[in-house]
């Protein structure tokens, strides 16, 4: 200004600063003017809110003047090419990178997904409360994250013939029952074994085993002894003693297997009574030999061979308490019960001769009795039911040779 005043007059002075003040004036004015035409606008981006004032006039300018660059998976409120209008709200939301890994199969997604479970929706997925998943359903997402998943499995345990079902999603053997709240006993059998990892096949068996003892009182069976008696006669037998059963009692250790028993070891035997053996006296005492003897008698006439005489007949059987069972000539009769063997005096029918006898049949002449005394007879028959039928009658008798 000091400049000025050298140079101009002082007329020419006061016009040149009227007009530097009207320019001024009019420069301040315009700038008024000019801040008064912009536009107030709410912008919120990843949520974060501001006002801002602008002369911008579409949505994507403004996005240019804050630096935003909207990729292809972000979310923006309005048109790229959206005029700016006076109170407008904006709201912009980058996507961000989630890598989802399910049982080790990994997929890269672009989501604008605040929490989980929001994301998840977003797939159109669902996870069981048995799955395994890395993150909570209301956890905040961050860019570049990883989610792993891990889902649940059917698994069923047979616990000693019952069946039980649990959800896992891997682990060992051990982890699986611990999870399922089994405890094994140490006889327990299991398969596959504590440490195997449990997969979708697994199929866990436990074999629930039990020891214990187990007394049983038992029999012992008598023996029988014989014994050479010299006093009775060949064939013939006497019982010395009777046997009698002794007592045992023994101890086993019984092993169960699922409720049933597999096996058992005699741990200890101890005897309660004794057993008292059986003693018979068995004769061998030789028969008296018997001899010929001819005579002229009427009887004697009567046993010559193919003759016929009459007797008194009556009948015993060898089925009785005391009995050897063998005759006079050696003949086991219990060995044979159907023999037809008759008694009788060897002075009126010789011992061994072929004979037939009314109401008996064909014959052999093969014992004595103390009873059996000229024309008398016993006959044989099985049982004393039929010796009692027999009775006592007079019958033909027929020397055959």
């Amino acid at each position: 200004m000091r400049f000025l005043s050298k140079l101009l007059p002082a007329s020419k002075m006061k016009l040149v600063i009227s007009s530097i003040g009207v320019l001024a004036l009019v420069l301040f004015t315009s700038m008024v003017v000019f801040e008064l035409m912009k536009v107030e606008v709410t912008m919120t981006s990843n949520g974060e809110e501001k006002k801002i004032k602008t002369h911008k006039n579409t949505v994507g300018e403004l996005l240019d003047q804050e630096g935003i660059e909207v990729g292809d998976y972000d979310e923006l409120s309005h048109n790229l090419n959206a005029k700016i209008e006076d109170g407008m709200e904006i709201e912009y939301e980058s996507a961000k990178q989630l890598v989802l890994n399910i049982d080790g199969k990994t997929n890269t997604y672009y989501s604008t997904a605040q929490t989980l479970k929001e994301f998840i929706e977003e797939l159109g997925l669902s996870f069981s409360k048995y799955d395994e998943v890395s993150l909570q359903n209301n956890d905040i997402l961050k860019d570049g994250q990883e989610i792993k998943v891990k889902k649940a499995f059917e698994v069923t345990v047979n616990d000693g013939g019952k069946e039980k079902s649990s959800q896992v999603t891997g682990g060992t053997v051990k982890d699986l029952l611990e999870e399922s709240k089994i405890e094994l006993n140490k006889l327990d059998k299991i398969s596959p074994s504590l440490d195997d990892e449990v997969t979708k096949d697994t199929s866990v068996t436990i074999t629930r085993v039990e020891k214990k003892e187990e007394k049983l009182e038992e029999e012992i069976a008598f023996d029988t002894e014989t014994k050479k008696d010299s006093s009775l006669e060949k064939g013939k037998e006497k019982v010395m003693t009777e046997g009698k059963k002794g007592k045992v009692l023994k101890t086993f250790e019984v092993t169960l297997e699922n409720g049933e028993e597999v096996s058992r070891e005699l741990l200890d035997e101890a005897i309660q009574e004794e057993k008292v053996d059986r003693v018979v006296a068995v004769g061998t005492k030789e028969p008296a030999q018997m001899v010929s003897v001819t005579s002229t008698s009427s009887s004697s006439s009567q046993a010559s061979s193919g003759k016929t005489i009459s007797v008194t007949a009556s009948a015993f059987t060898a089925s009785c308490s005391g009995c050897s069972g063998y005759t006079a000539t050696g003949i086991n009769l219990k060995a044979n019960p159907n023999k037809k063997v008759i008694a009788v005096d060897p002075n009126v029918i010789p011992l061994g001769s072929r004979v037939w006898v009314e109401g008996y049949g064909e014959a052999i002449a093969g014992d004595t009795g103390g009873n059996i005394k000229g024309s008398r007879i016993d006959v044989h028959v099985p049982n004393k039911s039929k010796a009692h039928s027999w009775g006592v009658r007079n019958v033909q008798v027929k020397i055959l040779d």
